[in-house]
């Protein structure tokens, strides 16, 4: 089986004992992304909305430094402190998904690392 760690440095670094991302035989599992700033153990907001954008930023660049990109995501999962808080985080995913979205699972969870508003996973096919 092949098996192979990325990481990025355009996403931040790994805040539990876990690989930013896997590859592993033609997909890349990329690990749960809180709305942190690379570089920072900063939020990139305070909203659902805006932690959602970096989280979906953060997956590109891991993917970026995989070899593939988010037209390439075949299932997301999220997971949102509030499930009320859904149509806020959609508006922005929709954004990074614009046509034919891949498959998803959106679930509400009593707490988040960091106390973080939405985590968001994602797994890419790699191109070729």
């Amino acid at each position: 089986m092949y098996r192979e760690v990325v990481s990025s440095p355009d996403a931040p670094a790994a805040v539990g004992a876990y690989s930013q991302a896997i590859k592993s035989n033609g997909f890349v599992f990329v690990s749960g992304q809180l709305g942190l700033v690379p570089g920072t153990k900063q939020f990139a907001g305070g909203t659902v909305a805006e932690q959602t954008e970096q989280a979906l930023k953060n997956i590109a660049a891991i993917l970026q430094a995989a070899g593939t990109s988010m037209r390439h995501v075949v299932k997301v999962t999220v997971l949102l402190a509030d499930i009320n808080t859904f149509a806020e985080m959609n508006s922005v995913y929709s954004t990074f998904f614009p046509e034919e979205p891949p498959a998803r699972a959106a679930f509400g969870v009593s707490g988040l690392p960091l106390n973080g508003l939405v985590e968001i996973e994602a797994i890419a096919a790699l191109p070729g």
